[in-house]
């Protein structure tokens, strides 16, 4: 029995290997991208197939387009068919299958050879398949946890290769070196795994930017690196800006100041010293160490200091009255400008930068652009502002497919040696979406059908073993009637929350269905209050505004997250948001915004920032308004979602007002620059390059450069 029961295994693993030479014989000029993509749905998903129209419809729009002599469609079923048989076990049956999958039996340990005489150690077996019901008892009991408990919370891990005698070097302190180079190293989050094998070479004096879409574990990194879960050395000094500062009684332009600790312990040291002294209890040796303070108090320059500090803060949208109040009297948002500021005072030998424009007005971010290309030591910057990129960094890295690939240069560069790559990825990524979405067709239609549980099971598995497609916003429903200028109208608008705060006077704008407007201006200017205006939810102390009476609006707020319920999923959500339609249609349109399969079916709090968003836009399209206003509608996005939103507003048909900070995105898609500023809205005829310009100019004057 059980010498039988090995030679099943062994035939059967040899019946598998063969679709490869099939793959191989009939389609010889295949790209090396699409080969690896289809061997790996057949590897990892082979035993889902039922029959062989499965595999066409998984593989067979790829199969096409890799024929070289122009097979038809029914040749092309021919050969999924003959792949199938080649899949499918000779007289296996379900459990056979999942047996051979998890079987842990080295079959070079039963027979080197097809038709040599096989001979089974009967303990071993046994014993192999004795580990083989324990792990499939955790599995059971991990899914189970899984089911009972969707929001478990799961942390990032890191490991990689130690070698000894680079422990001793750091260990010695001989090695003086600035670069860091982390070889064969592995990143997981919970039980996923973001890297395998990795490597990361940072150059002292370098600006990296680090890419990839959301969800691939940008972040993960960085907070393993800083702290130091990855081996950096020792000698080398991280900051990694995350959180914001805490709000205390401690003054802004302080609180900079104290984060170089370098300075602040030899100013705490030299007032000790000078208390003594003035008290006369100093000995001999300490006036010779306060002699050596000063002369490294003189070194470090310790005097300029506080306008070294004053100048960061002014540039990143600090006046002089704001670097007297304490951080307590700072919201969020400035704090994070705070810890920034401290973090560019501070000057560590390795900055790390997650997102930093997203708490950033234009006018900073232009300032933040300017300081960093003098930047002296080894930067490492999370962004999806590609115009950013471009300023900063002299490096990219890939993060993708769990491996880390370097590219000199910036992000355009980057682009340009990956072009060739890009129709190979967009096949991948049509061939995937058809077979992710046959998979769902299943899990829906035998969701609810117990004798059909363990493959509903099985193929839930399978779909979260697939890469996530990527995520992309399709287009802008505009099935509406054409609307009569002015569409919205502010005229001679007056308002402010208190009276000794007046935040517009006399504001009069305009907006129609060709109108493509972003606002811009320093925070606090009134941007936001602006758009509630235009929506009609804020009230003119004096004024009027008007909007045409078929104008439909969505809004998309910058804190969008409190616009969705995070106790339910997407598709609850919706249902509850927009009633009486059937759940295909749900799916339908949370799938043309990157929700697809089972991310549709996890509640939303357990969702990442940029899959938030993508929830909230597609709740916002649901009723297709015929006019949209948008609030930083890039942050927690990826480049290429807002590469998508770009197009998808450009070809939209109805009015767009947006505020945001992405110039990338201000190109593409904005006609009109609106300056809000000094109570009241100007319009700049030159768009983003004049106003540019006029920022560069007042950074000139004041000296922030």
């Amino acid at each position: 029995m059980l010498w039988a029961h090995a030679l099943f295994l062994w035939k059967s693993r040899c019946i598998m290997a063969t679709y490869v030479d099939i793959l191989k014989s009939e389609f010889p000029e295949i790209d090396t991208e699409v080969f690896e993509y289809i061997t790996g749905v057949l590897d990892c998903g082979g035993v889902e197939f039922e029959d062989g129209e499965e595999v066409y419809d998984a593989i067979g729009g790829l199969l096409q387009g890799s024929s070289a002599d122009c097979k038809n469609e029914d040749d092309i079923r021919d050969i999924c068919q003959q792949m199938f048989n080649t899949l499918k076990l000779s007289n296996g049956h379900a459990a056979s299958k999942q047996v051979l999958l998890d079987a842990p039996v080295r079959l070079s340990q039963i027979s080197a050879e097809c038709g040599e005489s096989l001979t089974v150690d009967a303990r071993k077996l046994e014993k192999a398949e004795a580990k083989l019901k324990q792990k499939q008892g955790r599995r059971n009991e991990r899914d189970s946890q899984k089911t009972t408990n969707p929001l478990v919370l799961e942390e990032a891990s890191a490991s990689q290769a130690s070698s000894k005698k680079d422990s001793r070097v750091d260990l010695s302190g001989k090695n003086r070196s600035y670069d860091i180079r982390i070889e064969n190293f592995d990143v997981s989050f919970g039980e996923r795994s973001l890297l395998q094998g990795a490597e990361l070479s940072l150059s002292t004096g370098r600006r990296y930017g680090l890419i990839g879409r959301n969800g691939l574990g940008k972040t993960t990194l960085l907070k393993m690196l800083a702290s130091r879960s990855l081996r950096v050395p020792a000698h080398i000094t991280i900051l990694h800006v995350e959180q914001e500062v805490a709000g205390d009684d401690t003054g802004a332009l302080q609180s900079v100041l104290e984060s170089d600790t370098v300075r602040e312990g030899l100013l705490t040291e030299e007032r000790l010293l000078n208390a003594r002294i003035a008290n006369g209890t100093a000995e001999g040796m300490e006036t010779i160490r306060l002699s050596e303070i000063y002369a490294k108090l003189e070194e470090i320059e310790a005097d300029k200091a506080p306008a070294r500090a004053s100048i960061i803060l002014c540039g990143l949208g600090f006046s002089p009255k704001m670097q007297t109040q304490t951080t307590k009297e700072f919201s969020g948002g400035w704090r994070m400008r705070l810890a920034l500021a401290r973090a560019l005072f501070a000057k560590p030998d390795l900055l790390l930068l997650d997102e930093p424009t997203n708490m950033l007005d234009v006018r900073a971010i232009l300032w933040l652009e300017n300081y960093l290309q003098t930047w002296q030591t080894t930067i490492l910057v999370v962004s999806h502002d590609r115009n950013f990129l471009n300023a900063v960094v002299t490096d990219i890295i890939h993060l993708h497919s769990q491996r880390l690939e370097s590219y000199r240069g910036d992000y355009e560069n980057f682009v340009k040696t990956k072009e060739d790559r890009l129709k190979n990825q967009q096949r991948e990524y049509e061939a995937q979406f058809q077979y992710r979405e046959h998979i769902q067709v299943f899990i829906d239609r035998f969701r609810y059908n117990a004798n059909r549980a363990a493959q509903v099971q099985s193929k839930l598995k399978l779909l979260e073993k697939l890469v996530n497609v990527r995520a992309s916003v399709h287009r802008f429903p505009d099935n509406f009637e054409k609307l009569s200028p002015p569409v919205l109208q502010l005229d001679e608008v007056e308002f402010y929350y208190n009276t000794d705060q007046r935040l517009f006077t006399q504001l009069s704008v305009s907006a129609d269905l060709e109108s493509r407007i972003c606002i811009v201006g320093e925070n606090g200017a009134g941007k936001s209050t602006m758009l509630k205006l235009l929506m009609g939810e804020l009230t003119p102390v004096n004024g009027i505004r008007h909007a045409h009476r078929n104008l439909k609006i969505g809004y998309f707020s910058q804190h969008h997250v409190d616009q969705l319920d995070l106790n339910v999923c997407s598709i609850e959500l919706l249902l509850n948001k927009f009633p009486g339609r059937n759940e295909e249609e749900y799916r339908h349109q949370l799938g043309g915004y990157g929700i697809t399969g089972e991310l549709a079916t996890r509640p939303v709090a357990s969702l990442s920032g940029g899959q938030k968003s993508r929830v909230a836009f597609a709740q916002m399209t649901m009723p297709c308004p015929n006019f949209y206003i948008l609030d930083e509608p890039t942050n927690h996005l990826d480049m290429e979602t807002i590469e998508a939103l770009a197009k998808a507003l450009n070809k939209f048909k109805g009015g767009v007002v947006l505020v945001s900070h992405d110039e990338r995105l201000i190109r593409m898609v904005c006609r009109e620059l609106w300056v809000c500023e000094h109570g009241n809205v100007r319009r700049v005829e030159g768009g983003f390059d004049e106003y540019r310009d006029i920022l560069q100019e007042q950074f000139r004057k004041e000296g922030y450069l």
